[in-house]
């Protein structure tokens, strides 16, 4: 805050030009992820119209029960959602189908809220195996390879969310949630 206000004092010429600058180039990166998000959510749209998002849900199903100790099958249908659209790399994306599976879950929260946590831990932790987002925004930055961290992602987020989830299931086995 104090360099801004000795550079506006100082030169008031350069931040004002450097402000419109950088809200170009805002306006730019936005619009550039916006197609991605549009594309990615069509996607999926058409992988719910088509049915293979019933098909996604029903191959996931053993590990979701096992994971979130849910049987519900629109739970584990938004669950799946959710849990591919992150897998892609598309963290906003996901939010919709992360959603409605808590609405699905909030009528039950006596049995439902282990798997609530659950989700809270997938969706932080962020596991991917696609950075999308990630490689659009180096793309829009740029980069002359910005698909170079699809491999640090993959290790790094399943490292993170194998030790989130085991530190779930150590805390629910001492506080019995």
């Amino acid at each position: 805050m104090v360099s801004l206000s000795v550079l506006i004092i100082v030169e008031p010429n350069l931040i004002i030009n450097t402000m419109i600058d950088q809200s170009k180039d805002v306006v730019e990166l936005c619009i550039s992820l916006l197609a991605i998000y549009a594309v990615w959510l069509g996607i999926l749209e058409i992988v719910d119209q088509s049915g293979l998002g019933d098909k996604l849900a029903k191959l996931l199903s053993p590990i979701i029960k096992k994971l979130f100790k849910i049987n519900d099958a629109q739970q584990i249908k938004y669950i799946s959602y959710n849990i591919s659209s992150n897998i892609l790399g598309l963290g906003n994306a996901s939010t919709p189908s992360g959603i409605k599976a808590i609405k699905c879950m909030e009528k039950d929260l006596k049995h439902t809220r282990f798997a609530m946590l659950m989700l809270l831990v997938i969706n932080s932790t962020g596991i991917q195996l696609l950075p999308t987002t990630i490689i659009g925004l180096r793309a829009a930055a740029g980069s002359d390879t910005p698909s170079d961290i699809i491999l640090p992602t993959i290790i790094s987020s399943v490292v993170a969310t194998s030790i989130c989830v085991l530190l779930l299931f150590v805390y629910k086995k001492f506080k019995k949630i």
